[in-house]
């Protein structure tokens, strides 16, 4: 018989929660914290599990949270996160991969410091490319492997919450008060959004006052809040620090957004979708004065898009986890390379 908690309802089990959320840092988890309407108490797991959960609930989803552990980076700890996190909840469908990410401004996308970059199935792309794993042959380096898409209910929900947007009906200023009263998260603690030349390098460390404001460039402002851009994350085992080998890598990869480390450990094994605020511009000038609200703009989204998702349509999607995962060596490291069987 279910034991009753001190309110006198019934504590809920593994399999009641179906929706995984993984974070790689601190300042992200905070954030994320933050958009659960309710938290639950923890639940007995499983031995071997390392992972440390945030169980809670978003409108009507029961969502399991978990961050990467401390100092730890890239694909392999966020595939572990993730192998253990749906080892110990059986009944998760997807995932959401929710934090911070160097932004890849251009002609054609205006993004800004504070902004949103979700992962979208595009040219036969799941929405995420590795771009430092593949074959080096006479010819050059040449990309090889591909990483799954979204489960079909996020990508739909996607495309819901893009005309809201348009509409003028996003809920992403009112998840964002969620955070109103907490200085780490808020807008004008950031400081400037400065965007300096790509061949411009930083000067010295720490901020950028030290930096010739001559070789910023010249952007109109923007009056509005933070806008969401749709499109290809690139992701690798290296932090990106190079404007110019940023640049030359989104014209390799036709035009990718976003620079991160972890999502390429969790698609083939963790169908999810990749959900990153912006709190640099993968240059030199990186500094971590942008980290908190560009964490919370991530997690802000990564409410919205679940409030919209009926609970009907999660339970129909297949839980995660149908095949195993295949890891590959990467100098001392063991990378993860694609799901098999299922």
């Amino acid at each position: 018989m279910d034991r009753e908690l001190k309110d006198g309802s019934t504590p809920l089990k593994p399999e009641d929660y179906t929706v995984g959320w993984v974070c790689a840092l601190p300042i992200e988890l905070a954030a994320s914290l933050k958009m659960l309407d309710e938290t639950h108490p923890s639940l007995q797991q499983p031995g071997q599990d390392s992972n440390v959960y945030t169980l809670g609930r978003i409108d009507n989803h029961n969502v399991v949270m978990a961050c990467l552990p401390k100092g730890s980076m890239g694909a392999v700890p966020a595939a572990e996160v993730a192998v253990q996190m749906r080892m110990a909840f059986p009944s998760i469908r997807f995932g959401l991969m929710v934090g911070i990410g160097g932004g890849v401004p251009s002609p054609t996308a205006d993004i800004r410091l504070g902004d949103v970059v979700v992962s979208k199935q595009e040219m036969g792309r799941g929405g995420v490319i590795q771009y430092d794993y593949g074959k080096t042959r006479p010819e050059g380096f040449k990309r090889t492997g591909s990483l799954n898409a979204p489960p079909t209910v996020l990508l739909n929900a996607l495309n819901t919450l893009e005309a809201r947007r348009i509409t003028g009906e996003s809920a992403l200023p009112l998840n964002l008060s969620r955070l109103r009263c907490l200085t780490e998260f808020d807008r004008d603690s950031a400081g400037h959004d400065d965007l300096f030349e790509a061949s411009y390098i930083h000067t010295e460390d720490g901020t950028c006052d030290g930096c010739d404001k001559g070789r910023l460039v010249k952007r109109s402002p923007r009056a509005s809040g933070p806008v969401v851009h749709y499109g290809t994350i690139a992701s690798g085992n290296q932090v990106m620090r190079d404007a110019v080998v940023r640049d030359r890598l989104s014209a390799e990869l036709d035009g990718v957004l976003c620079f991160e480390m972890e999502a390429a450990g969790l698609m083939n094994s963790f169908p999810c979708l990749v959900i990153r605020g912006i709190s640099d511009y993968a240059d030199s000038h990186k500094n971590k004065s942008w980290q908190g609200y560009a964490a919370a703009t991530a997690a802000a989204f990564s409410r919205e898009i679940l409030a919209i998702i009926p609970t009907e349509q999660v339970l129909k999607t297949p839980v995660t986890g149908k095949g195993s995962i295949c890891y590959r060596q990467c100098g001392p490291r063991m990378v993860p390379r694609r799901a098999i069987g299922g």
